[in-house]
């Protein structure tokens, strides 16, 4: 394997790493996970759902409560 191979794979699984630790890859599962249920269904829009979700993650205390 060429170190440019190498180096292109680190950057991939990095980049994989941080969109999972941060949540940024929810949408993404979310649109993929809507399209094979309904492929007919309207899918909200990444402000639409992350706004449900953060409204739903306020809500309960138990989910990421937050202080202030």
């Amino acid at each position: 394997m060429s170190p440019a191979t190498s180096i292109r794979r680190a950057a991939d699984w990095i980049r994989w790493y941080v969109r999972e630790v941060s949540g940024e890859s929810v949408y993404d599962k979310y649109v993929a996970h809507a399209r094979s249920c309904d492929p007919a269904t309207e899918v909200m829009t990444r402000r639409e759902f992350e706004r449900k979700r953060t409204d739903a993650r306020e809500a309960d205390p138990r989910e990421g409560f937050r202080c202030c």
